[in-house]
């Protein structure tokens, strides 16, 4: 290798670098110092809505079980073997009032009505006998011209005979209507419009007098016992013990087949006691035709059947003057944020008058304008920069 190309592999390198540090020193005293700009807080990004006075009716939700409102057990008042029995006395079956159920073999029952009929023929003859015998010693004594009246104790004027026939007569009229009971009480008919719940006779059977045999349930209403708050009592009309003073509407849903069906109720009275579990005042709501047999109504909807489970929407009273807020503007401690004019946050102390599940109704505190924040901020304070959400940000 030459002496020339020795030099130039050493020179080379030391040449780039002093070049590249030459271009390197000229770009950074050709460079634009950045202008200098005051950061600008824009403010955290909030939702909010504006408060409105206005007046509202307040809604009481709660849950509840259909049961019967009369409920009885049948218990025939003869006894004797039965003899016919209604194709409809069976459990799911209807009835209305006055109609037969079963009937129990009657002929013991007609022997005794004849026997009955027979004792007192017998007995006003045995009257009458005595009553002419009384008369006939009467004007015996009197012709006697016996001054004296006689004891009515007196044997002589039949006085105990008579008495002893009146009361053997007397006897004979009861027992010839018991004669008279118990042959219709062989036919037992419903006595309401009822539903049988449960029944256990058959043509054939030997009954007792007393035994169960059926229990069955009235079809004209039904009711619905509801557990309420006890702050949820004061906005409810609540008739008296007697079933004196208005009553505060309701309604009744039944979900069927995710389809919401309703009845309209209404509260019939308040249970002495609370419910030992929680602790909550229950109310009695009466729904009137829960099975549909007036009429009327609509074909598609189904029987509120004893046992169903159903939601009760109650309307109560009125509240005025009132801002109804949505339960995410309520914050510890009462307060709610409020973005000024000049978009600022500043938390108010204010006064509710009922708190449901997705609002809050405010009486005091807030004034009609304001703009409440519903947007949940971590460190929240006074004087906080906000600015309000456009539309298309997020």
């Amino acid at each position: 290798m030459s002496f020339r190309e020795k030099s130039l592999k050493i020179v080379l390198p030391f040449l780039i670098l002093l070049i590249g540090g030459a271009v390197t020193v000229a770009m950074i005293k050709s460079r634009k110092v950045p202008e200098k700009k005051e950061r600008v807080e824009r403010g955290a990004l909030v939702n909010f809505i504006e408060a409105e006075k206005s007046s509202r009716p307040v809604t009481i939700n709660s849950t509840g079980i259909v049961q019967p409102r009369r409920e009885v057990t049948i218990a025939p008042q003869v006894s004797g073997q039965v003899v016919s029995v209604s194709p409809d006395f069976v459990t799911g079956g209807f009835f209305k009032k006055g109609q037969a159920m079963f009937e129990i073999e009657k002929i013991d029952y007609e022997l005794a009505l004849e026997q009955a009929r027979a004792t007192l023929a017998k007995k006003e003859y045995e009257l009458n006998s005595v009553e002419s015998r009384a008369r006939i010693a009467r004007r015996e004594w009197e012709r006697l011209k016996n001054e004296q009246e006689p004891p009515d104790n007196s044997l002589a004027l039949y006085g105990p005979q008579l008495r002893d026939a009146k009361a053997n007569l007397a006897s004979a009229r009861a027992a010839l209507k018991q004669a008279e009971l118990n042959l219709a009480r062989t036919r037992i008919t419903a006595p309401f419009n009822c539903v049988v719940r449960s029944e256990n006779i058959d043509i054939g059977q030997h009954v007792k007098s007393g035994n169960n045999v059926a229990v069955i349930a009235g079809t004209d209403s039904a009711e619905v016992i509801v557990p309420i708050e006890f702050d949820d009592l004061s906005w409810l009309s609540v008739p008296a013990p007697g079933g004196n003073g208005q009553s505060s509407p309701a309604t009744v849903i039944l979900n069927s087949a995710n389809r919401p069906y309703t009845w309209p109720g209404k509260i019939d009275r308040r249970l002495a006691e609370v419910d030992s579990q929680g602790r909550m005042i229950r109310l009695v709501l009466i729904i009137d035709d829960p099975y549909l047999l007036k009429g009327g109504g609509n074909p598609d909807q189904p029987i509120l059947a004893i046992g169903s489970f159903v939601d009760v929407v109650f309307q109560g009273k009125e509240m005025h003057g009132v801002f109804a807020l949505p339960r995410q503007a309520l914050h510890q401690n009462d307060t709610v944020w409020v973005m000024t004019s000049d978009e600022l946050l500043k938390i108010k102390n204010i006064r509710t008058v009922r708190r449901e599940r997705e609002e809050v109704f405010v009486s005091e505190g807030i004034e009609p304008g304001d703009r409440i924040i519903l947007t949940n901020l971590t460190g929240a304070a006074d004087g906080m920069k906000l600015r309000a959400v456009k539309q298309g940000e997020e």
